[in-house]
């Protein structure tokens, strides 16, 4: 198990939290569509269903391959989620006929092209938290204003290595070097991500761990500029890269180990290459260590003693990481 490590300073909360359809709502934020094209986008609401079963409801309901209905970020299946789904316009009179008693259509608009992953905003949550007492309540008002201030670290969340996690673990590591093979390419391919994830879950823990208080920048490390989505890497830490990290306009990047892809630099490197491993020949990528949730709310029903949280985050990015970071625990 990769604990996910977030304050030795702050106490563990008791408060219950139980991911389900009535206690986890999640709304896609979308990109702006352009109105016109040959492609009708779908808002869609569904509870206790992931989107891979989306997909293969609506592509069974037409009669197509999955691979012709776009989407852009997969949600998870105890929840009540919206999202946006992408279905070449041919097929606007079959949908006009769609009935389903656990897919509710929200609403359509036109655009020129089919949704691909990560052609989206983020997404919105709203988050029950149970058993809630009064002095957590004070802890947990007082995460949120360092959140809000300082971010949070952006870990992949428990969902992303499954159940059994050692066991899965293991399996993507006889994957990567060749001593098993698995012929069924989309589990080979979730397994190899979980892999990669777990290096840059491992990799952050240890950033937070060496500097709790403010996460410290080192000569090397690569940024992602958020308003351009592009990577950039000083060989110093200037005063102004510490000024729009604290401005929330830059995060420093971790590694998921693969091939084509920027690895850091200086003394950066010289952390970063403990979490790393060569073999892998899926494509690599950066990760944001540090993420900023939008627009939090808490409210608190003394009489049930729930607490109820409300707030955006970018694409990519765990709800369950910001109810972890709160409970100072984790969750699975």
């Amino acid at each position: 198990m990769i604990e996910r490590f977030y304050s030795s300073s702050n106490e563990k909360l008791n408060f219950k939290f139980v991911q389900n359809d009535e206690d986890f709502i999640v709304t896609e934020l979308p990109l702006k569509f352009s109105g016109h094209g040959n492609f009708i986008i779908f808002q869609v609401e569904k509870s206790n269903m992931d989107t891979w079963e989306l997909i293969e409801r609506f592509s069974d309901y037409l009669g197509v391959y999955s691979n012709e209905i776009g989407y852009a970020g997969l949600k998870d299946k105890r929840a009540t989620t919206s999202q946006y789904i992408s279905i070449p316009k041919k097929y606007s009179k079959e949908m006009k006929a769609f009935k389903s008693s656990k897919i509710k259509i929200l609403n359509s608009t036109l655009h020129n092209q089919k949704l691909n992953i990560g052609d989206l905003e983020g997404n919105r949550f709203k988050i029950n938290l149970h058993n809630v007492e009064i002095i957590e309540l004070n802890q947990i008002q007082k995460v949120i204003k360092q959140i809000s201030k300082k971010g949070m670290p952006n870990y992949f969340g428990y969902q992303r290595f499954g159940k059994e996690v050692e066991e899965n673990f293991q399996k993507a590591k006889d994957l990567v070097y060749g001593e098993t093979i698995i012929k069924d390419k989309k589990l080979s391919k979730m397994l190899i991500a979980a892999y990669q994830s777990s290096f840059f879950n491992e990799w952050l823990a240890n950033r937070i761990k060496s500097n709790e208080e403010d996460f410290k920048l080192f000569d090397g490390d690569i940024f992602n500029e958020f308003k351009r989505e592009k990577l950039f890497t000083p060989k110093k830490i200037t005063d102004q890269i510490l000024k729009d990290f604290q401005n929330q306009k830059v995060s420093p990047t971790g590694l998921l180990p693969g091939r084509k892809v920027f690895r850091a630099i200086g003394e950066a490197r010289v952390i970063e290459e403990m979490y790393d491993d060569m073999y892998i020949q899926e494509k690599g990528y950066r990760r944001e260590a540090i993420v900023f949730p939008k627009d939090i709310t808490c409210k608190y029903n003394s009489a049930d003693k729930t607490c109820t949280l409300e707030f955006s985050l970018p694409k990519g990015s765990y709800a369950t990481v910001l109810i972890e970071k709160l409970g100072n625990k984790n969750l699975n």
